[in-house]
């Protein structure tokens, strides 16, 4: 029986990133090669969010014209400036995971079938064709980095405030980062058991959701640092796959729910 109270379930959450750690260093030939994608990922997401960093007043300065005259305009550009990278930077780390997972796709694929065998209670894999399987990956990821993308407008307008909306902005942000986080990095778990449908995975997610945050909120902290980032993304592939055999563990009176179609 799964505990009930919302902070051993967060907490539970959380102890899934040094269990994946401890699965991977069973294995530090398929950690070694779990560092490469995020390495060459981070490389690209990492030089375009300096160049953010540093048009950033420029880009402040041609979003405010309205602002040229007032006396205080400066300090409110500043303040522009820094909403704009806590966005851009929430935005950033969604789609830096969702890119990494489809590069090594292969690779990830293999660290979540190997803490499987470790695990025990292997499932039987439900094979989706190649025509199919790549579509419907793009689709969802493009559909994952749309909605980070609308959720960031209203991160800026919030940042907007000072002090009270950079606070609350960036807490929002980890939640939401969290939360889009673990949709990808469970994606391996769920297809292997035929949940192909991203609504699976919420559906799965909001039943749990402290437990889903409190594996996706330190998760998407820790992918916010550029070289922490390269280092835990094989670790968290291994944790997403411990969360989804617990997402998807069938409950007392609830019937096991049959797999979907290969859809978004």
């Amino acid at each position: 029986m799964r505990v009930a109270n919302p902070i051993s379930n967060a907490l539970a959450g959380a102890a899934l990133l040094p269990r994946g750690l401890r699965l991977m260093t069973r294995r530090p030939r398929l950690l070694g090669l779990g560092l490469i994608p995020p390495l060459v990922v981070s490389l690209v997401f990492g030089a375009v969010f300096v160049l953010l960093a540093v048009n950033a007043m420029d880009l402040a300065a041609a979003l405010t014209p309205f602002a040229a005259d007032w006396g205080w305009v400066e300090a409110f550009r500043v303040l522009v400036a820094i909403a704009l990278l806590v966005a851009a930077g929430a935005l950033m780390v969604i789609a830096f995971s969702a890119v990494t997972l489809a590069v090594g796709s292969p690779l990830y694929d293999r660290i979540g079938e190997e803490a499987e065998d470790v695990l025990g209670d292997v499932p039987t894999a439900v094979e989706e064709p190649l025509l199919r399987s790549v579509p419907r990956t793009i689709r969802q990821v493009l559909t994952l980095v749309a909605i980070s993308a609308l959720a960031a407008l209203p991160l800026f307008l919030l940042g907007l405030l000072p002090v009270v909306g950079t606070v609350v902005g960036g807490l929002l942000s980890a939640v939401f980062g969290g939360w889009m986080i673990t949709t990808e990095m469970v994606g391996g778990g769920f297809e292997r058991r035929g949940r192909f449908r991203l609504r699976d995975r919420w559906a799965a997610m909001r039943r749990q959701p402290a437990r889903t945050l409190g594996f996706g909120v330190p998760l998407f902290l820790l992918l916010a640092l550029p070289l922490v980032a390269i280092a835990v993304f094989p670790v968290a592939s291994a944790a997403g796959t411990l969360l989804a055999r617990e997402l998807l563990a069938p409950e007392p009176g609830r019937p096991e729910p049959k797999p979907s179609a290969p859809a978004t």
